[in-house]
């Protein structure tokens, strides 16, 4: 099958600016014939060490995060604070990781991605020693922000090599395994139940050299290169740190409202971590570590298989769009792949979860079956948005993902501060219904995408004379 979908090369060409903002016709969109670029062309057995690479440095950089969560209580008690205090910590290191795309994009731009890349492992791996190693609160709090200043940088880094090398009908499939990497901390962080959580600090150093060498051994630079590239001068390398370079693209509405539903989508994701270790504690009376972290099992799982099942069928969607159009590809046909478990499959799961939880009916059994579905739910719902951010606009696609980045995790920040607080106000099944309600909103703006998000980016293009960039 990958050999069949080897040949299916689709030409990736920026959406053209046309004097009719809502003119709808589309035999423009259709695949000319053009030489293979250098990234589709690599050998498919390198592209599988490629996107293992940058799948493995996902999971190094964000399983901490995530994989210390079942261990709050005993991190505190070490440190002598509270697990409050640690949630408002965690939310400082999402925010430095929404924000790490602000230091190394420009790094990039000046430098070149492969620097970039693998200088941001080098600090990722000495972050990680340090925090190790903290002797006292403080000096772990300092650690792991720094650590999370290297962040979404390898998710933005990863879903532009990917977008470089895999064709379109391939492509999903390929950023839901990358993806696989960036939820499985909670499932490995089982870990820190049989041992100290310092452990997984020296695992993620251990994880983070090895990224550094296959990175250098596998990882190409498929930068292109470009004519009069504008000298290094002081001028230059400020300007590139110039934020309107990431924020400039939520001008287009349908730019803003894909950031603006994986915020959403990532408000219950981090409300569910975050919070489930004390709420089982609380109402199933758990006083083991290795007990309550088993649940995290669940929602590690359901992750795993949303993330692959949604690009399988994100990339099926793409394939089915083509035939219908006569070979017209659109960005947003892989949006309709995430409809069906954005208004079902995710609503629902969350429902059962937080109001058997609510009421105390179901046992433990019923929440932890619903958060493995709420799981699927929710990464066969962020596949298509991440692999859209990075087909959208392509002639900045690095600036496009990153401000989703940015937007994603300071709606997480948010959830990780606000959740155990709200709970404790109103309730587990009011709080999580509020995820429900940011679901379905997500799911309406998707909905709006995949019908008019074409031509609200014409709109944008024709209002302010702006003109599409090739790659």
């Amino acid at each position: 099958m990958a050999s069949d979908l080897e040949t299916q090369v689709e030409n990736e060409k920026p959406l053209p600016q046309l004097n009719s903002p809502l003119d709808s016709d589309l035999e423009e969109f259709k695949p000319k014939p053009h030489p293979q670029s250098s990234g589709y062309s690599i050998p498919f057995w390198r592209k599988c060490l490629i996107l293992f690479v940058v799948s493995w440095m996902t999971l190094a950089v964000t399983f901490s995060s995530t994989s210390l969560l079942p261990a709050t209580p005993e991190i505190a008690n070490e440190f002598s604070t509270t697990s409050e205090i640690l949630d408002v910590i965690n939310a400082g290191v999402l925010i430095a990781m929404g924000c790490s795309s602000f230091i190394w994009g420009p790094v990039t731009n000046v430098w070149g991605r492969r620097v970039a890349y693998n200088a941001a492992i080098i600090v990722l791996c000495a972050c990680s020693a340090g925090t190790a190693a903290s002797i006292n609160l403080h000096m772990f709090i300092a650690m792991r922000l720094l650590s999370g200043f290297t962040g979404t940088f390898f998710m933005v880094a990863g879903q532009t090599i990917i977008a470089d090398i895999f064709e379109p009908v391939v492509r999903g499939t390929a950023v839901g395994f990358m993806m696989v990497g960036s939820v499985s901390g909670p499932a490995i962080g089982i870990i820190v139940t049989y041992s100290q959580w310092r452990n997984i600090y020296w695992l993620q150093f251990g994880m983070t050299a090895l990224g550094l060498v296959l990175s250098l051994l596998f990882v190409p630079n498929l930068e292109t290169k470009k004519e009069n590239k504008p000298a290094r001068t002081i001028s230059f390398i400020l300007s590139m740190f110039n934020p309107l370079r990431i924020f400039g693209p939520f001008i287009y509405p349908n730019v803003f409202l894909c950031h603006f539903t994986c915020g959403l989508l990532s408000t219950f994701q981090y409300a569910l971590l975050t919070s489930a270790r004390s709420i089982f504690d609380l109402r199933f009376n758990l006083t083991s570590p290795l007990v309550s972290g088993l649940f995290y099992l669940s929602p590690g799982i359901g992750f795993f298989i949303g993330s692959v099942l949604g690009g399988r069928l994100s990339d099926r969607a793409v394939r089915k769009w083509i035939v219908k159009r006569n070979g017209v590809r659109l960005p947003q046909d892989r949006l309709n792949s995430g409809l069906a478990t954005l208004f079902l499959v995710l609503p629902i799961g969350i429902l059962i979860y937080s109001w058997t939880l609510e009421e105390g009916v179901g046992g433990m059994p019923v929440p932890i079956i619903a958060a493995f579905f709420a799981a699927i739910g929710l990464m066969g719902s962020f596949n298509g948005l991440n692999t859209y951010s990075a087909e959208v606009m392509p002639h900045i696609r690095s600036e496009v993902i990153s401000g989703k980045y940015v937007v994603q995790y300071l709606f997480s920040a948010g959830s990780t501060a606000a959740v155990d607080p709200l709970i404790g106000a109103i309730g587990v099944g009011w709080t999580f219904t509020i995820c429900v309600f940011f679901a379905l909103l997500g799911g309406v703006n998707v909905w709006i995408i995949t019908r008019w998000g074409v031509d609200m980016q014409r709109w944008v293009e024709g209002k302010f004379g702006i003109e599409a960039k090739p790659t």
